[in-house]
Order: C-alpha cells, then sequence, then structure tokens
C-alpha cells in the first residue's frame, strides 16, 4: 500500500509494543460506539415511548458536542498530554454509557449521549497521534493498526448493538461502558506519557485556519456530504424496520465494505484518476444510491444500505487527506478546524431526516441525503482551483505527520 511505502519503516503491524495495542483495541471500542446503537434505534423507540424523531436525536446530541469539542481537544492536549486526555475521554464514556444504560426517558438518553460524545471526542482525536508516538518502525505500521481498527469498530459496532440489543435496548450501553473500563485500565498501565507539543493550541486556532479557501472549501463539501452520510447511518434503521439481529448484519456488512474500501480500494483510486475526481465521482455516486434506497423495496433498500459503505470509506479518505493536505495550517489544527465544520450536518441529519418524513412521506428524506451529496460534489467541483494545491501534494503522508488519520476527530 503507497502508505506503506511513504513510510517506508520497516514496522511489522504486529510487532508493537502494549501501549500501541491498547491504544488501538480502546480505539477499535471507541469507534464501535459510533454505530452501536443503529440495530436498537427501533427498540429503543419502543422501550421509551418515543418517536423516531425523538431517538433520532442520540445522534444529533453526540455530534453536536463532538463538532463543538473539535475546538477544544486540541487545546487540551496540548496542555496535559496524550495520554492524560485518553483517560480522561474514556473515563466520561464509561460514565456516559453506563448511566445511558439506566435511562428511564428519552432526554435522559440524548443528554447521555452527549457526554458520551464529548468523551470520545477527547479520545478519537488524541489515539492516533498516541499510537503513532509509541509506535515501533515507523509511523506506516501504526496507521494501517488504527485504520484497521476504524474500521473494525466501525463494522462491528452495530453487530455488538445486535447481539446485546437484541436482549435489551439497555446492554449495549453497559457492554460499551464495560470494554471501556477495560480500555482505561490498559492505557493506564501500558502506556507511557508521550512528549507534549512545542506550541500550544488555541481555542481559536482552528477557526483561523478555516480562513484558507481550500480548507474552507473541503470543509463546505465534506458538510453535505456528512449530511447524507448520516441520513443512511441514523434514519435507515426505521426504513428497515428489522430486528436488532438483522439490522446489525446489514450495518456489519456496511462497515466491512466501508473499512476496505477506505484502507485498500481508495488510495488505489486515487493514484490512477486523482483524488479530486474520484471525490466527485464518489459523491455523485453515493446521490444515486441514496435516492434509489429511498424509493427501492425492502430487499433494494438493504442492497443500497451495503452498498453505501463502499462510497462512504472512499469519501472519508479522501476527504481527509485533502483537508489535512490543503493548507499550511499545522495538520492537527486544520483536522479540528475541519472537523468542527462537517460533525454539525452529522448533528443535524438525524434530527432532519425523520422530521422531513412527518412532512412529506418517507422518500423524501433520502431525496434531501441525494441532493446534499451532489451539492458537495459540486462543490469540489466549483473549488477546484482553491484545491489544487492537493493534486501536486496530496499523498497519504498527509494523514501520518501529526498523527491524524482517515477518521480523524
Amino acid at each position: 500500500m503507497e502508505r506503506a511505502e511513504e513510510n517506508a519503516g520497516g514496522g511489522s503491524i504486529l510487532r508493537q509494543p502494549p501501549a500501541v495495542w491498547a491504544t488501538a483495541g480502546a480505539s477499535v471500542v471507541a469507534f464501535m460506539g459510533i454505530g452501536l446503537v443503529d440495530p436498537i434505534l427501533p427498540s429503543i423507540a419502543h422501550g421509551l415511548d418515543a418517536t423516531p424523531s425523538q431517538v433520532s436525536l442520540l445522534f444529533t446530541s453526540y455530534f453536536l458536542i463532538t463538532a463543538v469539542a473539535m475546538l477544544v481537544t486540541g487545546f487540551v492536549s496540548s496542555r496535559i498530554g496524550g495520554r492524560r486526555t485518553l483517560l480522561a475521554g474514556l473515563a466520561l464514556v464509561v460514565v456516559f454509557a453506563a448511566l445511558a444504560g439506566t435511562s428511564d426517558s428519552v432526554g435522559e438518553l440524548v443528554g447521555f449521549r452527549a457526554g458520551w460524545g464529548l468523551g470520545n471526542a477527547l479520545f478519537v482525536s488524541t489515539s492516533l497521534a498516541v499510537i503513532v508516538g509509541a509506535a515501533a518502525g515507523g509511523s506506516a505500521a501504526a496507521i494501517l493498526l488504527y485504520e484497521s481498527a476504524l474500521g473494525l469498530g466501525m463494522a462491528c459496532g452495530p453487530l455488538l448493538g445486535a447481539v446485546l440489543g437484541d436482549a435489551s435496548w439497555r446492554y449495549p450501553f453497559f457492554g460499551t461502558a464495560a470494554l471501556m473500563a477495560i480500555g482505561f485500565l490498559c492505557i493506564a498501565v501500558f502506556l507511557e506519557e508521550q512528549p507534549k507539543p512545542a506550541r500550544r493550541t488555541s481555542l481559536l486556532d482552528p477557526i483561523r485556519a478555516l480562513g484558507h479557501g481550500g480548507l474552507a472549501s473541503a470543509a463546505t463539501a465534506a458538510f453535505f456530504y456528512n449530511y447524507a452520510f448520516f441520513t443512511v447511518l441514523a434514519f435507515t434503521p426505521f426504513v428497515l424496520n428489522m430486528t436488532p439481529y438483522k439490522s446489525g448484519a446489514v450495518f456489519f456488512a456496511w462497515g466491512v465494505l466501508l473499512a476496505v474500501f477506505s484502507v485498500l480500494v481508495a488510495p488505489r483510486l486515487q493514484r490512477r484518476f486523482g483524488s479530486l475526481t474520484v471525490l466527485v465521482g464518489s459523491l455523485l455516486l453515493l446521490a444515486v444510491d441514496v435516492v434509489v434506497l429511498g424509493y427501492g423495496d425492502h430487499t433494494t433498500a438493504i442492497v443500497c444500505t451495503v452498498l453505501s459503505g463502499a462510497f462512504i470509506g472512499v469519501n472519508n479518505t479522501v476527504f481527509t487527506e485533502l483537508a489535512l493536505g490543503v493548507s499550511d495550517a499545522p495538520r492537527p489544527v486544520a483536522s479540528a478546524g475541519y472537523n468542527f465544520v462537517r460533525w454539525f450536518a452529522a448533528a443535524a441529519a438525524p434530527y432532519f431526516a425523520p422530521k422531513i418524513e412527518e412532512w412529506s412521506d418517507v422518500h423524501m428524506p433520502f431525496v434531501v441525503a441525494g441532493v446534499a451529496a451532489v451539492l458537495g460534489a459540486v462543490v469540489v467541483r466549483v473549488r477546484r482551483a482553491a484545491l489544487t494545491h492537493e493534486a501536486r501534494a496530496l499523498a497519504p503522508k498527509h494523514a501520518t505527520e501529526d498523527g491524524v488519520g482517515v477518521f480523524a476527530g
């Protein structure tokens, strides 16, 4: 893979110190938390006597806090260090995931999910930097290990939610809290403190970074893309209306495609066709996919849901590498500004999709998602001049130099 070639450190993904494995293992669980609630959304709605729009706020609160936290994570980690930031994030996830399992109302669950989002933001935004710093044999193996953890977590989150949620919708939350507690102990024991950055990050640095036209364009396009992405992730379970096991299987297959296309396929497409061409094409294909999902029969909806994972995997990789390479801002700062913008769409889609259905019909949320994906492609095409820096310099090294990866933040 190109990343390995460019970072030729000679390190094996399997020959890493315990600190790296501890952080990578906790990363798997952290990414599992994103899709964990997918298979049990209908069960939560039934158990708490809530509407789909109310239950979808689980995503809205989670990602709204995550977006705002992007302005804070660099500020915190540059002052207290990576290890303490990881432990603080894990501790918050343990507490709020466990509290989520005790909720007696959808309002309580939404609130606890917001606290979970803060903890996850602190952990995820710091974990790759820590893995790269502690890894043996160069950054190539560390990056591959992190991206593998990302894919495994995104694939297994719905599966864990299905297995535990089949007995009770509360169990996936308790299960996540237990796994993250184990991760907390492993990091506390095996990970030594990493060197602090030479320069402290201010709260406004990510906002200032968005003054760069290329980064602002990438963030704007990613905003529209993420609206389509999280319409699929948060609204489709209600449309499929399947048992937790069946829904978990669908989103497990979706996550496998996401991982494969993110780690293996996207770099090859970039080398052959160029990043901007790949991005525009993948966004347009995603738009077609979600519209067909919305208008197709049940089997077609399942196929399109799974297939969307391929386009989402490609988009995640290209968008993040583009955002990190297009400006001269330090990559952690650029990543924070970029993620600050795009996560607002991840918060908006789960809220608006059920509302749009209430105002119109079940097809319209997917039409809106398709239009959003097309708008993302239009922004990339129209702002191509502002993004031309990536045509010369975009390479996987941009995702590795400062410890920020494919799903950074």
